[in-house]
């Protein structure tokens, strides 16, 4: 069984392989999905399991402290692991870096909704949120849209300019924005990856044809866009089975009477079919980023044959 660290993991992945090697996984039969999360605090523990049927299986367990980043000395806000069996003997293979697999995991999970979804003549970007998913989120949609420009809002202008920093080599303008409503009308993709709890994007700003990526949301009490965002969007999610009735970037207006289940027009197995999708330019699409078990595994599955020199 091999060990597989975050170096690793950050040498042998790319952005188009990841985003493709998901593209082509969504072809497959859909696999058994099963999610758990126990929370004390501020504290998370998220257990996900997938199996394609035929094919490996894996089980993820990270832990989601969102005050770690903070402590004297920082510590990181996921830490954990993900096992990877043989889908035949059940065998362990891999032991892989959980904090690295979601990183790129859920950016790539994010690039594959807006290469779907986002208008072909995209071309400004906003990122809210300057955390740790949002280098990765903005470098993920670069592979697959050439955005001219970059826009940042982040409740600390602090940390939005030290995100720019740490972008300067971009095939891209990147700029710092202080007013989020401002920065939302030039934006013809807009990714969102933040702790939120309580919604603070007005739908209401959303301009037509915009693409609208919720990333940050991942418990029943967690909301990053308003009621109006929702009602002006076409609704999209990675995974019916595990985001639709267990995060409550959904949950709640279902809850609440505000939409049904059945308002969500596709997965990404819809998506990758054909069977949904954007409907014309001027339609705001709402894709929500729930983290599918499946992607993690596929993500880890990928890593271990870039590294076991396995031809795609």
């Amino acid at each position: 069984m091999k060990l597989i660290g975050a170096e690793e993991v950050n040498k042998a992945l790319t952005w188009p392989a990841l985003v493709e090697a998901m593209r082509a996984a969504h072809r497959l039969a859909e696999p058994a999905v099963k999610d758990m999360h126990l929370a004390s605090g501020t504290g998370n523990l998220l257990v996900r399991s997938a199996w394609f049927p035929g094919r490996m299986l894996g089980v993820k367990a990270v832990t989601v402290f969102a005050d770690n980043p903070r402590a004297t000395p920082p510590r990181p806000a996921v830490q954990g692991s993900f096992i990877l069996f043989d889908g035949e003997s059940g065998a362990p293979v891999a032991v892989i870096d959980g904090a690295a697999i979601t990183a790129w995991k859920t950016a790539a999970d994010s690039a594959l909704g807006a290469d779907l979804l986002a208008r072909q003549d995209a071309r400004v970007l906003l990122m809210i949120g300057a955390g740790a998913m949002a280098e990765p989120l903005i470098r993920a949609h670069l592979s697959v849209r050439p955005y001219s420009t970059v826009l940042v809002w982040n409740r600390s202008r602090e940390g939005a300019e030290a995100l720019a920093g740490r972008l300067a080599t971009l095939p891209a303008e990147v700029k710092v924005c202080s007013d989020l409503r401002a920065a939302m009308a030039q934006a013809d993709v807009i990714s969102s990856a933040t702790m939120a709890q309580t919604p603070f994007i007005p739908g209401d700003a959303l301009p037509e044809g915009c693409h609208l990526d919720l990333v940050g949301a991942y418990r029943p009490d967690m909301r990053e866009a308003d009621d109006t965002a929702l009602q002006r969007s076409r609704l999209f999610v990675d995974c019916r089975d595990t985001t639709v009735a267990e995060i409550g970037e959904l949950l709640i207006p279902i809850r609440n009477g505000l939409i049904t289940a059945v308002d969500v027009a596709g997965d990404l197995f819809d998506l990758v079919a054909g069977r949904a999708g954007r409907g014309a330019d001027t339609e705001i699409t709402l894709y929500k980023n729930g983290g599918g078990a499946h992607l993690d595994l596929v993500t880890a599955q990928l890593i271990h044959d870039l590294l076991d020199g396995v031809p795609g």
